[in-house]
């Protein structure tokens, strides 16, 4: 699986560039087919602008149109002398109703040159810059009539023609590679869950292979005779049986919040909770553990406001996680600090600093989702689930609160909480 998983996606990625390379040339054709289009539109324009002057010559001198004998030099000469009579708009209303007929709906100047007309007919004052830029075509075949027709056309028009095409064309391949992006994403997502998942289960089977072996023993040492006789003995192992079996209780207790929470079932009994009181209970039954590291906790209670509505077994809950977690990845000697203060009159914020081992960019951005847990390099004392922060953040959550981590690889971290007051 690790070797096709990459195959897979350069395979598609590579057939995704070649669509794309595809789209361009086809988009490259379309905007040159449209180019060559509009150029034989203009052209088939200019043969019915020829025949529509030569019927409106023919109708001013009082000659059916079919009847008249344009091979005959001399009548043609003779019609084509009569144009000055024909007024501009007539000629510019016949070249408008031919190009809509071809399918161009844009503005024009114009301007016929004649060697008999003793002067020019245009539609108005046509440049040189115009002239230059004109599709010119000779109206007689001796080129003695000169038909100068300036297009005026907008910026980017053959691309505007075919702009729903691309446009179209476009959205389809972003929807494509948004699609192929979603679709990597999710597999590479299910493969760290996947991973995550079993880190989860290996750490839950040795969570409890060790209460239940150690259970194990003790139940064997209360089947021997000699233990039997020696009450001492029947109470060390029985104390035995009963904190490993508490400990269990307390890891499954842990799994059934988790799954609680996947049900966005957590009940909430919001009472009147004293912060500094949870903070002080939480904090004395972690000190025999920080003792045992050659610690300290230090308590800064500033916040003059310090009264919240909350559920008292989950904020308790919170803060012995935190607590908990700072005496777990914290270096020898534990230095832990937790303090409280008032940003404002409407909010109470909790922070606690530890001396640990830190965290980075990465990690930060993970350790609230569930079974993730940080690598701890050489640290392999570090047992858990990965539910702790997980839980955290969805009791805050359900409280209205705020949670935000700074941490710093090598020098520790530091969790703050924002409740609102009541």
């Amino acid at each position: 699986m690790k070797r096709v998983f990459p195959s897979i996606v350069i395979l598609i990625t590579l057939s995704l560039l070649g669509l794309m390379f595809l789209q361009m040339s086809w988009i490259q054709n379309v905007l040159q087919y449209q180019k060559t289009k509009y150029e034989l539109d203009v052209e088939k324009s200019y043969f019915g602008i020829t025949e529509g002057i030569k019927e409106r010559l023919t109708s001013r001198v009082g000659i059916n149109p079919r009847s008249a004998n344009w091979e005959n030099k001399d009548a043609a000469k003779y019609f084509w002398e009569q144009l000055y009579k024909i007024p501009s708009e007539d000629i510019r209303s016949i070249i408008r109703d031919e190009l809509r007929r071809n399918h161009i709906e844009l503005d024009f100047e114009f301007a016929i040159y004649g060697t008999d007309l003793g002067h020019n007919k245009s539609s108005g004052y046509v440049s040189s810059a115009m002239d230059s830029k004109s599709f010119r075509r000779a109206l007689t075949p001796d080129n003695s009539y000169v038909l100068s027709l300036f297009i005026i056309q907008p910026k980017n028009y053959v691309l505007r023609r075919t702009s729903w095409m691309i446009g179209a064309s476009v959205l389809f391949t972003i929807i494509i590679v948004s699609a192929f992006a979603v679709t990597v994403r999710t597999v590479f997502r299910q493969k760290q869950i996947s991973e995550i998942k079993s880190d989860f289960i290996n750490n839950m089977t040795h969570e409890f292979k060790t209460p239940l072996a150690t259970i194990s023993l003790a139940v064997d040492a209360l089947s021997n005779p000699k233990v039997q006789s020696k009450e001492e003995q029947i109470n060390y192992y029985t104390g035995i049986i009963r904190e490993e079996n508490k400990r269990m209780n307390k890891q499954v207790e842990k799994i059934l919040q988790a799954a609680q929470l996947d049900t966005n079932d957590l009940e909430l009994n919001l009472q009147l909770i004293d912060v500094h009181q949870v903070i002080t209970n939480a904090s004395a039954n972690i000190m025999l553990f920080i003792v045992e590291k050659n610690g300290s906790l230090e308590q800064k209670l500033n916040a003059r406001k310090f009264m919240i509505k909350a559920d008292e077994v989950h904020f308790s809950n919170i803060i012995a996680n935190l607590l908990d977690n700072a005496i777990k990845y914290s270096k020898d000697p534990t230095r832990i600090s937790i303090e409280t203060f008032n940003n404002t009159s409407k909010s109470i914020t909790i922070r606690i600093r530890d001396n640990g081992i830190g965290m980075s960019k990465e990690t930060i951005g993970h350790i609230f989702e569930k079974f993730y847990r940080a690598h701890t390099g050489n640290l392999h004392n570090v047992k858990g689930f990965g539910l702790g922060l997980s839980y955290v953040k969805s009791v805050v959550d359900a409280h209205h609160g705020k949670i935000k981590v700074d941490s710093t690889v090598g020098k520790g971290s530091t969790f703050s909480l924002e409740f609102p007051m009541i």
